[in-house]
C-alpha cells in the first residue's frame, strides 16, 4: 500500500474534560486532517443500519504535516553507561543460555558493543549459529573467535569467554548441560589476537543483554542483533577466568572466592514482576528491561518439582527475549485533544484522514458522575481487544479458512500488518522463534480495533469481532433511547466494585473472554449486592489474565493446561510474571463462567449461525416479562453475522460446571453445521462425534436466573447474538426480548430466588 495512516492514543479510557495525546505514522502522504467523532455503529454492511458516527463539533478539525514514525521492536536488557562498567584490560563474561533460533544470524547474548563503531566486546552467536566472542580493535576490524560448533535450539548451555590482555588471547567455552547431547556440542576455542583489543567504547554506550547498541531514537535506546531465547545468570569478571572458575561463578550462590572476581552478578530471579534487573554484587550495576521480554521463565536449574516461580524463584532466573517483542511504540506526539467537559459517555475516536486514506483511533469516555445520569453501564471488553490486537492468524496460515470453511477476505489493515510485523502481535500469534505471545499492549496502533474493520463480506454477511461487533450493541441502545455509560476492563481492574456499583444494570460486550482476578471479584461482589448483569456475548470469562500495575495498558496470559488456544505455555511457565497467579482457563482455578453467568463456552464454528428455539422453561412465570409481546417459537433466525443469532462461539448451561440449580434455560440453538466443534476443554477423548450435527454439546443456551441479593443474570450465550438486534429496523423478536430484559432489570423491584 502506497498510502497508509496508523495511530494510537496514550489512553483508552478518559473522563470528559481530559486531554489525550495522539501519535501518528503516515506513509505516502504529506498532510492529514483529524476530527473527533462519537462511534455509534461500525458495521458498513448495507443490510444493517449502516455506518454511524457523530462529529464532535465542539472540537475544531486539526490539520498537520504528515510524517512516518518507526517502531523498534525487539526486547533487551540494558545497564546504563556508567564508569563502574569500565573493565580492566583482562576480563571474562558468561551466562547460561537457551537459544531458540541459533541459525537466524548474528545475535548478541551480552556485551557492551557499538554496532556502528565496532568497538567494545560481545558474547554472542555468529552467522553460522556457533558461539562467538568479539573484542574491538584499535586498528581495523574487531577480533572474533568462534567455537565453530552450531548451537542446538532449545537446549541449555553454560557459555563464557575471556580476554587476557597480556597474551592477547581470546578464550571461548560452551558446555551443553543435557547428558543426551553429543559431546561434540561441548566445545572450547582460543585465538591469539595480532593486535591489542579495544574494549572501551564511547561513554553513552550501555551494557546490553540480548542486543547490540545502535544509538537512541526519540530518547529511547535502540538495539540490533537481537537474541532469541533465554538468558540466565549473566556475570562479568575482572580478570581472565578459566572455565572451571566460570562454572564456580555461575552458581546461584557463588562462593566468596568466586564473588571476589566479579564485577557484576546479575540475578534475574529477583523482582520477577518488575522490569528492573538486579546486580547482587556490591557494585549494584542494576539495569532495566526494554520491550517486555518474558519473565517467570524456567531456568537451566529448573527441577520440575515446583510449577510456580513464587515458590522457588531461584529456579526461574531466566528471561526469554524475542526479536519481535513490543510494549511501547514510543512515537512522538503529533497532537493533543482536549475533550469537552460536557461530553456524554460512550465510544469515541479520533478520525485521521487524507483523501480516501483514513484511520480511526478509538477510546472510551466515561461518565463524570457515574450512575447519576444513565442507569445502565456497558463494559467495553478491552482486555479481549488486547488479546486479539493485530492478530496474524489469517495471513500466517490456513487456520482461519479451516475454521470458517470459506476463503478469508483480507482487510487492508490485515495486509499492512502482514508486511509490518514490528507493529506487534496478539496473544493468538507466535513469536519469530515459535514461542507463544503472552503479552499484548495498547501503546501501539491496533489496526483490527477499528470501526469498519472486516465488517462486510458481501451479501448480508458481516464478520464482526471484538470492538466492531460491540458497536452493534451501542447502536441498539441508541436506537432504543436507552441511556448508558461506558467503561473498560482496565477501569474495573483498577477501581474494583466501585466502577460497577453506581449502576443497577451492567451489560457486557459480545466477547468478554479475558478477565483478571480483580475484575472477576468485582463482578461477583456486584451480583452479591443486588446487581443485575446482562451478558450479551459468548465465550465470556474464559481466560485468567493479569494486568501490570506499574506498566499501563498491557495484559498477560499464559495459555496453560487446556482450552481453545493457538499455542501452549511451556511446562513450569503457567504462572504470570506480573502477579504470580496461575493463568490459563478460569475453570482450572475452580471459577467457571457458569457460576457467574449461568453458561460457559462449549463450541465454536465460523460458517453459518443458527436460530434459538424456545424451551418449555420459557413459559415459566418467572420469565414472563422476557417474552411479553413475543409469540414466536423460533428466535433470531436472522442476523448480520452468519444469518442467525447463535453463532461463532456458543455457551451452554451445565449444573456440573456451576450453573445455578434454579436457572432457566429459556431457549437453545440447534441445527449447527459440522464446522462447529466442541471445545477441547470439554473433551476427554477425541472422537468424530463432537461436531454440530452429532453432539448435543454444540448449542447456545439462553439462560436466566435470580440472585439471593435481589439481582438477576440474563445470558445470551452467543457472540453472533448482537448481529440480530437491528434486523427489520430493530423490530424483531431478539430486539424485543432484550428490550424486555433491560426494562425489567432497570425496575428496582427485587428479583426473588424460587
Amino acid at each position: 500500500m502506497d498510502q497508509h495512516i496508523a495511530g494510537y492514543a496514550d489512553q483508552i479510557s478518559v473522563l470528559p474534560g481530559a486531554t489525550i495525546s495522539v501519535m501518528l505514522s503516515c506513509e505516502g502522504i504529506e498532510s492529514y486532517t483529524a476530527e473527533m467523532v462519537r462511534i455509534i455503529n461500525g458495521d458498513v454492511n448495507p443490510d444493517g443500519p449502516g455506518f454511524k458516527t457523530e462529529p464532535i463539533t465542539a472540537i475544531a478539525p486539526i490539520t498537520g504535516t504528515a510524517r512516518a514514525q518507526t517502531i523498534h521492536a525487539g526486547s533487551f536488557g540494558m545497564v546504563a553507561a556508567d564508569s563502574a562498567l569500565e573493565l580492566p584490560a583482562s576480563f571474562s563474561v558468561q551466562a547460561f543460555i537457551w537459544p531458540t533460533t541459533p541459525d537466524k544470524g548474528e545475535q548478541t547474548i551480552i556485551g557492551r558493543f557499538h554496532s556502528g563503531t565496532r568497538r567494545g566486546y560481545r558474547l554472542g552467536i555468529d552467522k553460522a549459529g556457533a558461539l562467538a566472542f568479539t573484542v574491538g580493535s584499535r586498528d581495523g576490524d574487531p577480533v572474533t573467535v568462534s567455537t565453530g560448533v552450531p548451537l542446538l535450539a532449545r537446549e541449555w548451555y553454560l557459555v563464557g569467554a575471556s580476554y587476557n590482555a597480556e597474551t592477547r588471547e581470546l578464550s571461548l567455552h560452551q558446555l551443553a548441560l543435557s547428558q543426551a547431547i553429543p559431546e561434540r556440542h561441548t566445545s572450547s576455542a582460543t585465538l591469539a589476537a595480532d593486535r591489542p583489543a579495544a574494549i572501551e567504547t564511547s561513554s553513552e554506550v550501555p551494557l546490553m543483554f540480548a542486543a547490540d547498541y545502535v544509538g537512541t531514537v526519540r530518547g529511547n535506546t535502540v538495539g540490533t542483533a537481537h537474541f532469541n531465547g533465554k538468558i540466565e545468570r549473566p556475570r562479568l569478571a575482572v580478570r581472565a577466568l578459566n572455565f572451571v572458575e566460570m562454572q564456580e561463578l555461575a552458581e546461584v550462590m557463588p562462593s566468596s572466592a568466586a564473588r571476589s572476581t566479579a564485577l557484576a552478578i546479575w540475578d534475574f530471579s529477583v523482582d520477577i514482576p518488575g522490569t528492573t534487573i538486579l546486580d547482587v554484587s556490591p557494585n549494584q550495576l542494576n539495569g532495566e528491561l526494554i520491550q517486555l521480554p518474558v519473565r517467570g521463565a524456567t531456568g537451566a536449574n529448573w527441577s520440575g518439582d515446583e510449577m510456580s516461580w513464587r515458590h522457588r524463584p531461584h529456579e526461574y532466573g531466566a528471561i526469554h527475549f524475542h526479536d519481535d517483542d513490543l510494549y511501547d511504540a514510543a512515537w512522538d506526539v503529533d497532537f493533543t485533544v482536549e475533550l469537552p467537559a460536557n461530553l456524554l459517555s460512550g465510544f469515541y475516536a479520533v478520525r485521521v484522514w487524507h483523501g480516501e486514506v483514513e484511520d480511526y483511533i478509538p477510546f472510551v469516555v466515561k461518565a463524570k458522575k457515574p450512575g447519576q445520569g444513565a442507569r445502565l453501564l456497558f463494559v467495553a471488553p478491552t482486555a479481549s481487544y488486547l488479546a486479539y490486537a493485530n492478530e496474524h492468524m489469517a495471513t500466517d496460515g490456513q487456520l482461519t479458512q479451516l475454521l470458517t470453511d470459506k476463503l478469508h477476505l483480507f482487510d487492508n489493515n490485515d495486509l499492512f500488518l502482514a508486511e509490518h510485523r514490528e507493529y506487534g502481535s496478539s496473544t493468538y500469534d507466535m513469536h519469530s522463534d515459535g514461542s507463544g505471545v503472552c503479552y499484548s499492549s495498547r501503546l501501539r496502533p491496533i489496526l483490527n480495533m477499528r470501526p469498519k474493520y472486516a465488517s462486510w463480506l458481501g451479501g448480508n454477511q458481516s464478520s464482526l469481532w471484538q470492538f466492531n461487533a460491540d458497536t452493534h450493541i451501542v447502536d441498539w441502545l441508541e436506537a432504543n433511547d436507552i441511556d448508558y455509560d461506558v467503561i473498560t476492563d482496565e477501569d474495573i481492574h483498577r477501581d474494583g466494585l466501585s466502577a460497577l456499583a453506581p449502576y443497577p444494570v451492567v451489560m457486557t460486550g459480545t466477547h468478554p473472554e479475558y478477565i483478571s482476578t480483580r475484575m472477576r471479584q468485582s463482578f461477583e461482589e456486584y451480583l452479591n449486592s443486588s446487581g443485575r448483569l446482562i451478558y450479551m456475548g459468548g465465550n465470556g470469562f474464559y481466560w485468567k489474565i493479569a494486568f501490570c500495575d506499574s506498566l499501563p495498558g498491557v495484559m498477560e496470559v499464559r495459555k496453560a493446561e487446556n482450552g481453545v488456544r493457538a499455542w501452549a505455555a511451556q511446562p513450569g511457565e503457567y504462572y504470570t510474571a506480573f502477579t504470580g497467579e496461575y493463568s490459563g482457563l478460569w475453570r482450572n482455578s475452580g471459577k467457571t463462567p457458569q457460576q457467574l453467568l449461568g453458561t460457559g463456552f462449549t463450541a465454536q464454528g465460523f460458517d453459518v449461525s443458527s436460530p434459538f428455539y424456545r424451551r418449555p422453561e420459557s413459559s415459566d412465570p418467572r420469565v414472563a416479562f422476557m417474552f411479553e409481546g413475543i409469540d414466536d417459537e423460533v428466535l433470531g433466525d436472522f442476523g448480520l453475522i452468519g444469518g442467525g443469532a447463535a453463532g461463532l462461539e456458543l455457551d451452554r448451561a451445565d449444573p456440573l460446571l456451576g450453573t445455578p440449580a434454579h436457572a432457566l434455560v429459556v431457549a437453545s440453538s440447534a441445527g449447527h453445521s459440522d464446522v462447529y466443534m466442541v471445545t477441547n476443554d470439554e473433551i476427554l477423548v477425541n472422537a468424530p462425534t463432537h461436531t454440530g450435527t452429532t453432539s448435543d454439546l454444540v448449542r447456545a443456551d439462553m439462560t436466566f436466573f435470580e440472585t439471593t441479593s435481589g439481582g438477576a443474570v440474563f445470558s445470551a450465550s452467543s457472540i453472533a447474538f448482537s448481529g440480530s438486534l437491528s434486523h427489520a429496523d430493530y423490530d424483531n423478536n431478539i430486539s424485543h426480548l432484550v428490550r424486555n430484559v433491560v426494562e425489567r432489570f432497570l425496575n428496582p423491584k427485587p428479583f426473588v430466588v424460587p
